[in-house]
C-alpha cells in the first residue's frame, strides 16, 4: 500500500504522496462545503414532475441530486451520498452532485477517504519544501521538463495542456509524456483533459506516444483516446473535487492566503507574527483563521497591507510584540 501524509492546516487539509523528497500526488480540502464520500440527510427543495433529478440542501448548500425515487417529493428528507464536491468556475458555479443511498450517516475526512485504500499518517508538517514548489506550479500553470514546457489552463469544460518546446516534434512529444503524467498527478487534475502535443504526421510516431502514455498512466484510473492527426489526446478521469490547478485559477486569493498561513505557522522564535499582504488580498482575511493561527503559534498576529507587494507574494515574519512591556 502507498503512504499518504496528511497535514491539517488552518482553513485547509493537505495530503501528499512522496517518492523520495518529491511530491508525486497531492490534494487539498477546504472546509465549509460538502465533500465527496459524505452520507448526509438533505431536504429536497426542487424537482420537476417525473424527473429523476432535483435539488436538495445540505448545511445551507445546494446540491444536485440524480436517480431520485418516484415517491420523493419537494420538502421531503433524503439520505444522500455526495459523489462530487462543488466547483467554482469563471462565471459558472457547478454544484455538488449526490445520489440517494441507504447507508449510515458519515462525514469522512480527507484522511479517512485516503485510508480506505492507502496507509495514512498525519504529520504536523510535511518534510522538505516541495509543497511551496507545487503551489508555485499551480499558480503559474506551468511545468518544465528537459527540452520543453507544459502550459496548463483550466476551463469550465476541461483542462487544456499545451506541450511546447525546442525539440523536433516527435522527440518533444515523447519527452513530454512523463511530464504530463507527473503534472496530472501532482496537481490532482481530473475531469476532461485535452493534451495538445505537436502535430505528428507519421502514424508510427503517434502510436509511440500512445504507447508511452499507456505506460506512464498505467496506475492512474482514466479513459483515453488515441492521438489524432493534429496531435490531440483526450483523457477523462473521474472528478470528485477541484484540482490545485483549478483552485489556483478560480480561487487564487484563497490559495495564496492559505499558503501564507502555513508559512506563518512554521515561524519559530519570540515576537509577533506579521502578515504582509497586497491590499487586493484583504478580502481573504478570515477572523477565524487569524484566531486559530494565534492559538497554534501562541503569538499575536498583525496584518500589514503593502501596495508594492505582488498579489501572489505575501510574506510572514516575526516582529516585536507590542503587547510586551519595553
Amino acid at each position: 500500500m502507498t503512504e499518504w501524509l496528511v497535514e491539517e492546516g488552518i482553513g485547509e487539509t493537505r495530503a501528499i504522496r512522496l517518492e523520495g523528497e518529491r511530491i508525486v500526488e497531492a490534494c487539498v480540502e477546504w472546509p465549509g462545503r460538502v465533500q465527496p464520500g459524505w452520507v448526509v440527510d438533505a431536504k429536497l427543495t426542487a424537482r420537476r414532475s417525473s424527473s429523476k433529478r432535483g435539488t436538495a440542501v445540505v448545511d445551507g448548500e445546494e446540491v444536485l441530486v440524480d436517480r431520485l425515487p418516484r415517491d420523493a417529493s419537494e420538502g421531503s428528507t433524503l439520505r444522500l451520498s455526495i459523489g462530487r464536491a462543488a466547483f467554482d468556475g469563471p462565471g459558472r458555479y457547478k454544484r455538488a452532485q449526490a445520489r440517494p443511498i441507504d447507508a449510515d450517516l458519515s462525514r469522512p475526512t480527507l484522511a479517512d477517504r485516503l485510508a480506505s485504500a492507502n496507509e495514512v499518517r498525519t504529520v504536523r508538517r510535511f518534510p522538505g519544501h516541495d509543497w511551496d514548489d507545487l503551489i508555485d506550479e499551480a499558480l503559474a500553470g506551468e511545468a518544465s521538463f528537459a527540452g520543453g514546457t507544459l502550459w496548463l489552463s483550466p476551463t469550465p469544460a476541461l483542462t487544456a495542456v499545451d506541450v511546447d518546446g525546442d525539440l523536433p516534434p516527435a522527440p518533444l512529444a515523447l519527452t513530454a509524456v512523463p511530464a504530463v503524467a507527473s503534472a496530472l498527478r501532482r496537481l490532482a487534475v481530473t475531469g476532461s483533459i485535452a493534451i495538445d502535443f505537436p502535430t505528428l504526421e507519421a502514424k508510427a510516431d503517434r502510436r509511440a506516444v500512445d504507447d508511452a502514455l499507456a505506460v506512464a498512466l498505467e496506475d492512474w484510473p482514466h479513459e483515453r483516446t488515441a492521438m489524432n492527426g493534429f496531435g490531440l489526446v483526450q483523457i477523462v478521469a473521474r472528478a470528485q473535487a477541484p484540482s490545485l490547478l483549478q483552485l489556483a485559477a478560480w480561487r487564487r486569493g484563497s490559495l495564496v492566503w492559505r499558503r501564507l498561513l502555513r508559512r506563518a505557522e512554521a515561524l519559530e522564535g519570540p515576537g509577533a507574527i506579521e502578515l504582509a499582504i497586497a491590499p487586493a488580498l484583504e478580502p481573504e482575511i478570515a477572523p477565524d483563521h487569524i484566531a486559530r493561527l494565534e492559538r497554534r503559534s501562541g503569538k499575536q498576529v498583525v496584518i500589514r497591507k503593502t501596495a508594492t507587494l505582488a498579489f501572489e507574494a505575501p510574506h510572514a515574519q516575526l516582529v516585536p510584540d507590542d503587547r510586551q512591556a519595553p
